[in-house]
């Protein structure tokens, strides 16, 4: 599986950004698909997460109400919409792939638990 990254760039507080990640490769149902973020000196820190099949969704709180995933199956892209963008949304956004099957949110929300990265794209939000 590659995943490409891509949409970053500079908005001020209050816009929205889309960002996208083409998924290449073995696709299966199963897959969980989940956005990450690192600002600078931070750790990576998760953001949300989709069941590319069942649609099955879970958020950090910090973005929820805020940050949409989506699956576009024909386009095999999954897409993170970023609403009401705040200077603290400031980082580098990866997208990652897992194979494994897992309704455990410590599981879901932990870096560790994905084997695909894509490369990140820069978001940029200015006051």
């Amino acid at each position: 599986v590659q995943l490409q990254a891509s949409g970053g760039g500079s908005v001020q507080a209050g816009d929205s950004l889309r960002v996208s990640c083409s998924v290449s490769g073995r696709i299966q149902s199963s897959d969980r698909m989940g956005w990450f973020r690192q600002a600078p000196g931070k750790e990576r820190d998760f953001v949300v997460a989709k069941y590319w099949s069942s649609g099955y969704t879970y958020s950090a709180d910090s973005v929820k109400g805020r940050f949409t995933i989506s699956i576009d199956n024909a386009k095999n892209t999954v897409y993170l919409q970023m609403n009401s963008l705040k200077p603290e949304d400031t980082a580098i956004y990866y997208c990652a792939a897992s194979e494994k099957t897992t309704h455990l949110r410590t599981i879901v929300v932990s870096p560790t638990s994905y084997e695909y990265w894509g490369q990140g794209t820069l978001v940029t939000v200015s006051s």
